[in-house]
């Protein structure tokens, strides 16, 4: 008789696991409580425009590509991929614009005509950063379940070259003296809910990964990739369903036995939690049988920022890049108003997907798309968003005329907001925290939750709240361990060779890093 798993939320972790753990022989049953597969990478159309709900940038594809071949299809065949160039356009509120391309020569060229005395840093970054993920890779693949794992002798060498109390910007300092250009290569720290002026500087993997491996657009957004996967798990034997909430978790002592949910009762071998961690353990697995993860450590925890959006389908187009980054002219300042003094900023910086460049399909004809992102605090006492959320979306769209915007009031055909109050009401996102837990040093690897969850038997996680932590690609790699820990403890079939022949492969790139 197959193993059965069942696993909650149909997000990229959620979705990933089940296509592993189908090849694997598992019977897999995937329940969602909204109507569409993706979760915060969902896609939603309204009035002929089809805007992406959370992720818009598609990076490192490397890691899904994987995923797709070992259940016997190939991502490239299935997903029609852009590789955009310029990769994206950086703003300064401080004065001047980069345009970021994966060209090398082309991109020297546009660091150069910013700060001359930078461009000559950039393959110097590239190298050490080509370095730095080859040996970090291993960390990404490695469930850490305790402190045995991080006082591996081979992880403990590579401290000087990771450099983990050093943060992202003094670590771009090597290379870069403008301050302008560390900002363009450190922004992307905000895919992980932080400041480039405290995330730990091992995160200079993300940039690098752009410039390694592009920066793409599947064709019809993210939220289409995810209804790809979906319709790839269904035709290997996934039952997904649809608008069918888990209502409660059937526990024998310490160890859960199966899940419920309006739909009935669903005996499992295992469960997968693809829901937000914080939300989903304070509301369904009682106090008693988490004590390292109880309701008042939880509350003791580092969250990330929140989001608010507005979703604008307009009359017309910008003559503007795929993707568009404003930074604010006090950035350091936009950050502690965010995260310290939790407050709105007064110079928001933001992020304007201008997608119908690239994708002309996801707008009725002689209209576009605008996607606009704005970080903001978490919820916090201090911002009401019932009175804050029309005083502030007239003032990013003030703002957003600092990229070329102007005129957008009077083009708005279609318009969706989102606050960080309706991330946490509607799509059940603790404080509506939407990067999860912060990635400090004292949340990462074993300090994050676990994969298979150490509190209870049976119980595993998956997504941006496990390790190794938040975006996209990080999180086809959650998904990746824990199918092989579900794999390894249900006596699975093994998709990918023997087990101990990728730990040799593992030690084998530890040791080629540390020698």
């Amino acid at each position: 008789m197959s193993k059965r798993t069942v696993i909650i939320g149909a997000g990229p972790g959620g979705l990933a696991s089940a296509l592993l753990l189908a090849a694997t022989g598992s019977q897999v049953t995937l329940l969602e409580r909204l109507p569409r597969v993706g979760g915060r990478t969902s896609g939603f159309e309204a009035e002929g425009f089809r805007f992406d709900l959370g992720p818009t940038f598609f990076l490192y594809p490397v890691i899904l590509e994987e995923i797709f071949r070992r259940v016997g299809r190939d991502l490239w065949q299935e997903v029609d991929l852009v590789r955009l160039d310029p990769q994206y356009r950086v703003q300064f509120g401080q004065g001047g614009e980069l345009d970021a391309s994966p060209n090398i020569p082309r991109m020297e060229e546009a660091i150069a005509k910013m700060a001359p005395g930078d461009a000559a840093g950039f393959r110097q970054f590239l190298k050490e950063n080509r370095r730095k993920l080859k040996c970090f890779e291993p960390c990404l693949e490695t469930s850490f379940q305790g402190w045995s794992s991080v006082l591996n002798g081979n992880l403990l060498k590579l401290l000087p070259m990771l450099r983990p109390h050093q943060s992202l910007d003094r670590y771009l300092k090597r290379f870069f003296r403008d301050p302008r250009i560390r900002l363009a290569f450190s922004f992307q720290s905000k895919y992980l809910g932080m400041s480039p002026f405290r995330c730990p500087s091992l995160f200079s993997i993300l940039s690098f990964l752009e410039y390694e491996y592009g920066v793409f657009h599947p064709v019809g957004g993210c939220g289409a990739l995810m209804e790809t996967m979906a319709d790839i798990a269904r035709d290997m034997g996934v039952e997904i369903r649809l608008n069918e909430p888990v209502t409660g978790l059937d526990f024998e002592g310490r160890r859960v036995r199966g899940v419920w949910s309006e739909g009935g009762y669903h005996g499992a071998d295992a469960v997968v939690v693809n829901a937000d961690f914080a939300r989903f353990m304070t509301r369904f697995v009682p106090d008693k049988l988490r004590p390292s993860w109880s309701d008042r450590r939880i509350a003791k925890k580092q969250f990330s920022c929140s989001t608010f959006m507005l979703y604008l389908g307009i009359e017309g187009s910008y003559d503007l890049p795929h993707h568009n980054i404003y930074i604010s002219e006090d950035y350091a300042r936009n950050l502690e108003e965010i995260e310290i003094d939790h407050v709105l900023p007064s110079d928001p910086s933001f992020y304007v997907q201008n997608a119908c460049v690239t994708d002309a399909n996801l707008a009725p004809k002689g209209h576009s798309t605008l996607y606009i992102l704005v970080p903001v605090p978490h919820q916090h006492a201090n911002i009401d968003w019932e009175k804050e959320e029309l005083p502030f979306r007239e003032q990013v769209l003030d703002q957003v005329e600092k990229v070329g915007i102007k005129g957008v009031r009077d083009r708005i055909r279609f318009e969706r907001r989102m606050t960080p109050a309706h991330w946490d009401r509607d799509m059940e996102i603790h404080k509506g925290a939407t990067f999860n837990l912060a990635h400090s040093l004292g949340q990462l690897l074993h300090r994050r939750p676990h994969n298979r969850f150490e509190e209870i038997e049976g119980l595993y996680l998956v997504g941006g709240g496990t390790h190794p932590g938040s975006g996209l690609p990080v999180i086809f790699e959650s998904a990746k361990i824990t199918a092989e820990l579900i794999r390894n403890d249900l006596g699975l079939a093994d998709l990918a060779g023997d087990r101990r022949d990728r730990e040799l492969q593992c030690s084998q790139s530890w040791a080629g890093c540390v020698e």
